[in-house]
């Protein structure tokens, strides 16, 4: 079983809890990253009828989630290549998930935009969009303090995109969460 020691910053059964997030459940990671912080402990609670997509723009992270997946025996976890700033490239079926994550991904990005509405496509109605970011660095840790995204312009991005704030809290000390439903 893959154990994360980024649970102590952020808990992904916290962000789980509060979606509902349950058996069967079509969900995707998108910038996963290398370690899958959100991409195996979602294929536990989802279980072998529902799938996770770990999508990412750098292939090399993607082989290292596969190869762990495999190892592990998550045979619900599948690798997808996207650029989630293009809308409409990340080869996933409009509207067909229950959730999707954007853990420390939008500080990253040039088209915040582009990925909030890539996002969107890709929901279910009444499916969930986590969005966490930093709120301030710990050490080393974290973006440049101009990188760092504002909770509230991810909150109007969202709401162009019909995307509605259900619940807003901090993650830690360092982390701030958004939980969006698209209507």
């Amino acid at each position: 079983m893959v154990v994360h020691s980024g649970t102590a910053l952020i808990d992904p059964n916290k962000i789980f809890e509060k979606i509902l997030l349950s058996n069967g459940m079509r969900v995707a990671d998108l910038g996963c990253g290398r370690t899958g912080h959100f991409v195996f402990p979602a294929a536990q609670v989802v279980g072998e009828k529902g799938i996770v997509y770990a999508v990412d723009v750098i292939k090399n992270v993607l082989e290292s989630i596969g190869s762990l997946a495999r190892s592990e025996g998550y045979a619900n976890v599948h690798t997808v290549w996207s650029d989630i700033e293009l809308v409409g490239k990340t080869p996933i079926a409009d509207k067909t998930l229950d959730a999707c994550f954007m853990i420390n991904v939008l500080f990253q990005l040039k088209n915040k935009a582009g990925a909030v509405k890539e996002a969107a496509r890709l929901l279910k109605s009444e499916g969930h969009l986590v969005v966490i970011d930093w709120a301030r660095k710990l050490g080393s840790l974290g973006p440049a303090d101009e990188a760092m995204v504002n909770p509230e312009s991810v909150v109007s991005l969202a709401r162009q995109e019909n995307l509605r704030l259900v619940d807003k809290m901090p993650m830690g000390d360092y982390h701030f969460s958004l939980i969006f439903k698209k209507s």
